[in-house]
């Protein structure tokens, strides 16, 4: 069932890098809503056999090559670690959504992000030099992305937060949202995106507009 708008005429395929949970359910909840979803894995197309199966017809497998050259936009879901790894070509011009964390136990220390003097998302931005990266998806759990979307205008709609240097991409983003079903909170540019990491009020609960906007506000920059 879709739960927003109808999805823009021109921006209909989604690259999505990385089949975990996370790009696995947005994979889920994008063919639901009537975009198509070009996904791919570090081991290869063969091994997404099964999910592409579950999709439907709306989806295909490639490498993460492949996604990213097919995509209208690109979701970037991969461990803090891979991000040499993503293809940079492919996305030049591109939208990019990055769903990355900063998990120092999985991930090892990062001075720069211990310190705040860079960011997760910023860092795939200093990747992807001539893409447009947003950050979102980051302070949901992935189980929670299929259950808690609910259509535009329902009473206390969980809204989701997110951050960028550029402003097509929020607004790219707030539309593919509020079709999966979730408002948005932009936190403002790339250099504010750690406002939603972890550890800080905006990261994990169920909030409205309202309460992320405050959670936003409310957070204490790394260090302090």
């Amino acid at each position: 069932m879709s739960h927003g708008r109808a999805v823009s005429v021109d921006m209909t395929t989604i690259g999505i890098i990385g089949a975990g949970h996370i790009g696995s359910q947005l994979a889920r909840a994008a063919t639901q809503n009537g975009y198509d979803v070009v996904i791919s894995n570090s081991r290869g197309p063969e091994t997404l056999s099964e999910l592409v199966e579950e999709l439907g017809p709306k989806a295909t497998a490639a490498t993460a090559a492949g996604a990213a050259a097919a995509g209208d936009f690109v979701i970037v879901t991969v461990p803090l670690g891979a991000i040499p790894s993503i293809p940079v070509e492919p996305l030049v011009g591109k939208i990019v959504i990055d769903t990355n964390n900063y998990y120092f136990e999985r991930d090892g220390h990062i001075a720069d992000l211990d310190n705040g003097t860079t960011t997760v998302s910023s860092m795939l931005q200093d990747h992807l030099p001539q893409s447009k990266v947003v950050k979102a998806f980051n302070h949901i759990h992935f189980d929670k992305i299929l259950s808690t979307a609910t259509p535009a205008g329902t009473p206390d709609r969980r809204a989701l937060g997110t951050a960028s240097n550029f402003p097509e991409a929020i607004e790219l983003l707030t539309t593919f949202q509020d079709a999966i079903g979730f408002a948005t909170v932009s936190a403002g540019d790339l250099s504010e995106s750690w406002r939603l990491d972890r550890d800080q009020p905006a990261y994990g609960p169920h909030q409205t507009v309202e309460q992320l906007t405050a959670n936003i506000a409310a957070a204490t920059p790394v260090g302090k």
